[in-house]
């Protein structure tokens, strides 16, 4: 049962309008204060689902899953999450031209759906390893490189050329028209420059053609939210002014010193800081998502003797929401300050106070007043909403209240108003409990840092009493 503090009062002030003077109801719910698993924040899972197997060691693969995985013997000990994270290289989903294996997302979608996720992917162009398309090889298109040169084993594209945003924005396109909006998509990166198109090469095209290749993902995710890779600065401040959140892909790295004692240049101390001012992106959190991915695994920075508080610190200073460690085993000694890690991770809902009439009447105005809490450091960024529920044996209904959860930043938010009662309602004592809905299927999509939390997804705050309606037992005036 929830705990709680119920205040009673009447207002004495004759003059006061009649609303002012009724009894009310004050509702403090308990705090909790374990890990939440909820949508678009937290932990992801890399390459694979909940309940899969881990990558043993310090390896990961870059190879996204082309078909069913087979589940883990025993459940791994990794954060439950609500994020899984995929990438797939360009050859793997379209080795001939315009023959797509779009089964190889379809598949991943509902794999993820049915492991209590949503899907965030990358395609990639290519890699040391994982060399771009046969065909688009030999379709004409410019060689950045020679066979002769030093790292000519690797057929490296020319990221001006018109061929390259031809054909790479012919897959973009018909992805957007595939999976824009897509229920069970959580986010898609921008990629389409360098290895895993992370976008930085050694044949770095410029800024138009850089501007070119962001503005295909753009024109086709209008609906599903972009994340922008992060290295190059012109380009990370293109893509963010237009709407994208950002992600890195080396958080975590503490490189000071070199075998030879010397300073070594590092992500974390040398360039992650700094280019988020240059970029100007300090404040893209507020309305778009932060996403981190870390270099190399936690258990190689454990071995590294990295400093694990401050690469945690900065992760929640950058207002990230979602990490990626590569579904990596977290070092045992590091567990517990992953988990406190994890309860200030994306936004964190607490309702700190609620008031309401102690009776109400069906098709009358009633005020309500709340006070909640965001305890996170980045706010919603879903359209998800606000919703009191009245239920009793007989009947239920649910009010859906004004106000956007995406506005409420870390911090306090309120909402004051008055609603109006359900004419449905019957007369006698009703639960009023409160959920954040998911306004595509209108059930409770959100865990909230209180107790309360019912099976069906919505908290229990406390009694409210429908009064017969004022016009009921009225006579008919006469004629």
């Amino acid at each position: 049962m929830i705990r709680r503090m119920v205040l009673i009062a009447t207002l004495a002030f004759s003059a006061l309008p009649l609303r002012s003077q009724e009894k009310t109801v004050i509702v403090r719910p308990a705090e909790i204060h374990g890990v939440l698993v909820n949508p678009g924040m937290g932990i992801e899972t890399f390459q694979r689902f909940n309940g899969d197997s881990l990558n043993g060691g310090l390896k990961w693969s870059e190879e996204g899953p082309l078909g069913k995985l087979s589940p883990a013997a025993e459940k791994p000990d990794f954060p439950e999450s609500s994020i899984a994270y995929c990438r797939w290289f360009w050859d793997a989903v379209e080795p001939e031209h315009g023959h797509y294996r779009w089964e190889v997302l379809d598949h991943a979608l509902q794999a993820a759906h049915e492991h209590r996720q949503d899907l965030a992917f990358r395609l990639m162009p290519y890699d040391q390893t994982h060399p771009l398309p046969a065909w688009f090889r030999e379709s004409g298109a410019r060689r950045a490189n020679n066979a002769t040169d030093k790292d000519g084993a690797i057929w490296q594209p020319d990221f001006s050329d018109p061929l390259y945003l031809k054909y790479w924005g012919e897959l973009v396109a018909e992805a957007g028209r595939r999976y824009d909006g897509h229920p069970y998509l959580d986010s898609v990166d921008i990629s389409s420059v360098g290895y895993w198109g992370e976008g930085w090469s050694d044949y770095m095209p410029a800024f138009p053609s850089q501007k070119a290749l962001i503005n295909i993902w753009l024109e086709a995710f209008k609906r599903t939210p972009l994340l922008m890779n992060f290295d190059q600065q012109e380009a990370l401040t293109y893509g963010t002014a237009h709407g994208a959140g950002w992600r890195l892909d080396c958080w975590g790295d503490m490189r000071s010193n070199a075998a030879n004692g010397k300073a070594h240049w590092s992500h974390m101390l040398d360039f992650y800081p700094m280019q988020i001012v240059r970029a100007g992106i300090q404040d893209v959190w507020k309305r778009s998502p932060v996403s981190l991915e870390t270099c190399g695994v936690p258990g190689g920075w454990f071995q590294q003797g990295w400093d694990i508080d401050y690469i945690l610190a900065q992760a929640l200073r950058w207002h990230a929401s979602s990490v990626n460690v590569k579904s990596s085993a977290i070092p045992i000694e590091w567990k517990s300050k992953f988990e406190e890690f994890q309860t200030h991770l994306g936004f964190r809902l607490i309702l700190r106070r609620m008031e309401y009439p102690e009776q109400v009447e069906p098709d009358k105005p009633a005020d309500i007043h709340m006070w909640w809490l965001n305890a996170g450091v980045a706010p919603v960024y879903r359209p998800y909403v606000l919703a009191l529920q009245f239920s009793s044996p007989t009947d239920r209904a649910v009010v859906r209240l004004p106000t956007d959860g995406r506005r409420w930043l870390p911090g306090d938010a309120l909402f004051d108003g008055s609603i109006l009662i359900p004419a449905s309602l019957k007369p006698g004592p009703h639960r009023i409990r409160v959920a954040w809905l998911d306004p595509r299927t209108g059930e409770p999509a959100l865990r909230l840092a209180i107790e309360g939390w019912q099976p069906d997804g919505w908290y229990d705050l406390g009694t409210i009493r429908v009064a017969s309606s004022s016009a009921e037992g009225q006579e008919s005036p006469s004629h």
